[in-house]
């Protein structure tokens, strides 16, 4: 009894309605057409790309593990351009000057910036204009020209600097022990204008009913920026790092136009050695082997920014 009354339900139900196939390839055509559409938008982009850097990273690679001179390739290097960066002085010079920028330039460009994007979010809105256009003109101008300006200024005789101080004759880009600390000076200059930009921009997304939910229940601008503000505007401090860390390891025209590595390989950097190495000395095998462990370094670099300021926003 039980087992006829459990197949006379099931034949009450009714049955779900079919799609019409055509309903469905109809769906699937549309999507393919989507796709494929897609693909050719982004194929010009795409074609550049592999062109222009995956291409030439594969070729740095390659010319790393040979001998490659002015008189072409002798042959198979294997690791003897990556042995030779260990017992190469000028290499370890420019690695710890490099890393000294780095390490000195990213979290003072970082800093500053926020600080100073904060100044500004408060002002009304022309002041925040005005200075947001003050502060970015410098990416406008271009790191050359701001550095042919410095160099003006740091001119030994006829530089405002040793007007200003009194001390005309010396030559602040010529001492081992002042030469780096412009380097990073003029750098940090040519590097916070897009950060306080984008700053202000992220601190501009923060919901205002929460801050003013915490101010109403007591709550200090530390802890308000502590608690609300800072993991708001966490994604744009992780790209602010990650582009900073990455211009401050590829730092080449303020070597190249004011001190070319020098006085005695004080301001010498992977980068501009990497230069050196290549068009000066003509050796490319080994310019390509600096290239590649460059790359590692800012992608471990880069890495660990990720990790620690990982943010699911």
């Amino acid at each position: 009894m039980a087992q006829n009354a459990a197949a006379a339900t099931a034949e009450r139900k009714p049955k779900r309605a079919k799609r019409p196939s055509h309903t469905s390839g109809m769906s699937r055509a549309l999507v393919r057409r989507e796709t494929i559409s897609a693909y050719l938008f982004l194929l010009p982009s795409l074609f550049f790309f592999v062109a222009f850097v995956v291409v030439p990273m594969v070729i740095c690679v390659v010319y790393s593990f040979l001998d490659y001179g002015l008189g072409g390739v002798q042959g198979f290097a294997g690791l003897d351009n990556y042995a030779r960066m260990l017992t190469d002085p000028i290499f370890h010079a420019g690695l710890r000057n490099t890393v000294l920028i780095v390490v000195v330039a990213v979290p003072t460009v970082t800093a500053f910036s926020l600080w100073v994007g904060s100044a500004i979010y408060q002002m009304h809105p022309f002041p925040r204009s005005f200075f947001r256009c003050v502060f970015y003109l410098p990416v406008v101008t271009g790191s050359v020209a701001i550095t042919v300006v410095w160099k003006w200024i740091l001119n030994p005789y006829n530089g405002i600097l040793n007007q200003v101080t009194d001390n005309v004759g010396f030559d602040w880009l010529g001492t081992q022990s002042t030469a780096i600390w412009f380097i990073i000076l003029i750098l940090f200059t040519t590097s916070i204008g897009q950060p306080i930009v984008l700053y202000v921009a992220a601190l501009g997304n923060v919901d205002t009913s929460i801050v003013e939910a915490a101010q109403v229940d007591g709550a200090t601008k530390l802890q308000i920026f502590w608690r609300i503000k800072w993991p708001a505007i966490m994604p744009t401090t992780l790209y602010v790092l990650v582009i900073t860390t990455i211009n401050s390891f590829q730092c080449f025209a303020l070597i190249q136009l004011l001190t070319r590595g020098g006085p005695l390989n004080s301001t010498m950097t992977i980068m501009y050695q990497i230069y050196d190495t290549a068009y000066t000395r003509q050796d490319f095998g080994y310019a390509n082997a600096m290239g590649v462990v460059l790359a590692i370094i800012i992608a471990i670099f880069s890495a660990i920014q990720f990790k620690v300021a990982k943010t699911d926003q």
